[in-house]
């Protein structure tokens, strides 16, 4: 007979005392699906070779142990609807862990908590992977304002992601985050998803709060989600949703889904778009067709009450909200910030306050036009954005370019609406999108114009 001993000195191992053999310690098929799905990630994060999209990112460890709790609990009956999922956060939201600095090192602290939407990503299952890149204080669109670098595009490296929320389009575009959260006070949200191929998801003002976001504009800023998929981006944006004792501006969702759709969606006719990169006039007629071709009966929509409100959110007294927000650091940190940024931020110290009585006044008048034109229908489509400029060209031209970048987006916080940005076909081998616009509260029939008007993928 064997005895333990003589089976140790034979190099063989004692299943009492080998930890190797003990069922206790062997990873289970949670663990190791965990451990498998991140380590992709993380490879693919190195292959990619991109660390201008990060500026911070999680041990791998962390993560895939994180994940692993999250199936092991999921399969234990827990209801975790975005189980299994990495996401990435841009880094002027807070992630406990995680310093947050938006952009501008030198403005940097390490947060106590995560913000409110990210405890409730977290709560419904979903993973952080790390925090991401942004034009400085999300100050722009174009992506390229800030000290980790310009953060290039997904397919060609020449050109811009888009901005602020840069780094958050680009790690879901390479497939990096399953989804991601950006915030969009003039279009960061909407504008990188478009030159991605995107879904950007823009909920209406408020019904996503803002509890641990470093604010840009604070009345009119927004936290959106980003993802290749629709139903990921509006089921990561409603699980955000819910009014926070933390935001006084926050609000709950107000009014139900409706019913059905009575399948009417304005358009802007070609001489108010402006002018469009080659080739995107075309694209932006092709989806208005679609959507004609699926039953939805398209009007023209006079679309100057939106564009002459745009022009209030950086050029009127509305941008005086951004020295509100950062300008006493910016005008005590003059070389820690970026040069545009500073510029914008620190030219809003003295507006005077009888501007923007002005500007609001000439709002609300926008504003009931607004009203007028989204009671008739169930979305306005529009094009995203009006070019996708190179990092060459915006370096030459950094404020008319990003002006350019806004001209479509601009509008909708100010007027209080909400927006959907969707894939709609390739130009010139680059992603083409549109955004579908409603009035306040119709986030979910954003939804089914897009879905019933084939932008879903379906």
């Amino acid at each position: 007979m064997t005895t333990t001993a003589s089976r140790a000195t034979a190099g063989t191992t004692d299943p009492a005392t080998d930890p190797s053999t003990d069922p206790a310690t062997e990873p289970t098929a949670a663990e190791r699906a965990a451990h498998e799905l991140v380590a992709r990630r993380y490879r693919l994060i190195e292959e990619v070779d991109r660390p201008e999209v990060w500026i911070g990112l999680r041990p791998q460890q962390d993560v895939a142990e994180d994940v692993a709790r999250v199936l092991t609990a999921r399969a234990g009956g827990e209801h975790l609807p975005l189980a299994g999922t990495l996401f990435a956060v841009k880094n002027n939201i807070d992630v406990a862990g995680l310093p947050t600095t938006a952009a501008c090192p030198a403005f940097g602290y390490e947060p106590a908590a995560d913000a409110t939407v990210v405890r409730r990503l977290k709560e419904a299952g979903a993973v952080v992977l790390g925090s991401t890149n942004l034009d400085q204080f999300a100050t722009g669109l174009v992506g390229t304002r800030s000290p980790h670098g310009p953060v290039r595009h997904a397919e060609d490296p020449a050109r811009i992601s888009g901005g602020s929320s840069s780094g958050s389009g680009v790690a879901v575009a390479l497939g990096l985050a399953d989804f991601a959260l950006g915030t969009d006070t003039a279009g960061s949200g909407r504008v990188p998803a478009a030159l991605h191929g995107l879904y950007g998801v823009k909920p209406t003002k408020g019904t996503v709060p803002s509890t641990g976001v470093v604010p840009a504009c604070r009345s009119q800023d927004v936290v959106t989600t980003m993802a290749r998929e629709l139903r990921l981006a509006r089921l990561a944006a409603d699980v955000m949703a819910g009014a926070d004792d933390g935001d006084a501006p926050s609000r709950p969702p107000a009014v139900p889904r409706p019913a059905r759709l009575d399948r009417v969606v304005g358009y802007a006719e070609p001489q108010q778009l402006g002018d469009l990169a080659p080739g995107w006039t075309e694209a932006y007629a092709a989806a208005v067709h679609g959507l004609g071709e699926r039953g939805f009966r398209t009007v023209p929509v006079d679309v100057e009450p939106f564009l002459a409100a745009a022009t209030l959110l950086y050029d009127g007294a509305f941008v005086a909200e951004r020295w509100t927000a950062v300008g006493a650091f910016v005008d005590a940190h003059p070389d820690e910030v970026d040069p545009t940024v500073g510029r914008i931020i620190t030219g809003a110290r003295d507006i005077p306050a009888h501007r923007v009585f002005a500007d609001q006044e000439f709002l609300d008048g926008c504003a009931r036009r607004a009203r007028q034109v989204f009671g008739a229908l169930d979305a306005l489509v529009l094009p995203t954005t009006t070019h996708h400029p190179t990092l060459a060209e915006v370096a030459a031209d950094p404020v008319g370019a990003n002006s350019r970048m806004g001209r479509f987006t601009n509008f909708v916080n100010l007027l209080d609406l909400s927006a959907l940005a969707v894939p709609a076909g390739r130009v010139d081998g680059l992603p083409f999108g549109v955004q579908l616009v409603g009035d306040a509260f119709q986030d979910d029939r954003l939804v089914d114009v897009a879905r019933e008007g084939g932008f879903d993928g379906c």
